[in-house]
C-alpha cells in the first residue's frame, strides 16, 4: 500500500485527514511517525503559495506523495483578517483560546449582521514525478458573540453555523467533517489520490 504524508505538526488536523481520507488505499504517515523535525515556513501570499511551498518540501524530504494545506478563517468586518495569519493571529505559540479571545476582542460591538465569516481551506498534493495538485473548500458562518463548545479546534467554538444553529465545535465530528472547508477540499483531493494510484 503506498504511503501518503500528511504536512502537519497539528495534532487534530492530522486526526481529521484521517478521517476524511479513510479507506482510499494509502497507508497515512505523519512527520512525527516519519522523524520529519524539519520545519518549512510559510512564506507565502496566498494558502495557495503556503501549501504548495509545504507539500513540495515534504515531498523532497520524504520522497513520499504528500499532502499539506494552508486554511484560514476571513471575517468581513476585519476586511478578510485573519486569513492566512490565522495561526498566528494572537502571536506565535498562542494557544487556540488565545486566539478566539483575540477575534473576539477585536469583533467588540460589531453587530450579528456584520459578523459573517468564512473559513478556507487549499489542500496541496505534491509527488516526486507529477506536478503539485491544489483543491479548495470553503465554509461559511458568523462569528458567534461567545465561545461554545469542546470539540473541533482552532476558531471552531467562535464559528457559528445558522443551518445548525451550532458552532462547528458544538457539532459532531461526523457533521463537521462533511460540511467543513477541510473535509469539502478533502473530498477533491481524495479524486486527485485515486488518480496518483493508477
Amino acid at each position: 500500500m503506498p504511503e501518503l504524508l500528511l504536512a502537519t505538526s497539528n495534532s487534530g488536523k492530522a486526526a481529521e485527514y484521517r478521517w476524511l481520507l479513510r479507506d482510499i488505499g494509502y497507508h497515512i504517515v505523519t512527520l512525527a511517525e516519519q522523524g520529519i523535525k524539519e520545519s518549512v515556513e510559510e512564506r507565502g501570499n496566498s494558502y495557495e503559495q503556503n501549501a504548495q511551498t509545504k507539500a513540495i518540501a515534504y515531498a523532497q524530504l520524504s520522497g513520499l506523495t504528500t499532502l499539506a494545506d494552508d486554511s484560514g478563517l476571513e471575517v468581513d468586518a476585519l476586511h478578510g483578517e485573519p486569513g492566512i495569519y490565522s495561526a498566528r493571529f494572537a502571536g506565535e505559540n498562542a494557544s487556540d483560546s488565545d486566539k478566539t479571545q483575540a477575534l473576539l476582542t477585536k469583533l467588540a460591538g460589531i453587530p450579528w449582521n456584520k459578523r459573517t465569516a468564512r473559513f478556507k481551506c487549499v489542500i496541496a498534493i505534491a509527488t516526486a514525478k507529477a506536478p503539485v495538485k491544489l483543491c479548495h473548500g470553503e465554509c461559511q458562518g458568523i462569528i458567534s458573540l461567545e465561545v461554545s463548545g469542546q470539540g473541533g479546534f482552532g476558531y471552531d467554538p467562535v464559528f457559528y453555523l445558522p443551518q445548525f444553529g451550532k458552532t462547528m465545535a458544538e457539532l459532531p465530528s461526523e457533521v463537521k467533517n462533511k460540511i467543513s472547508h477541510r473535509a469539502r477540499a478533502a473530498k477533491k483531493a481524495r479524486q486527485v489520490l485515486q488518480q496518483l494510484k493508477t
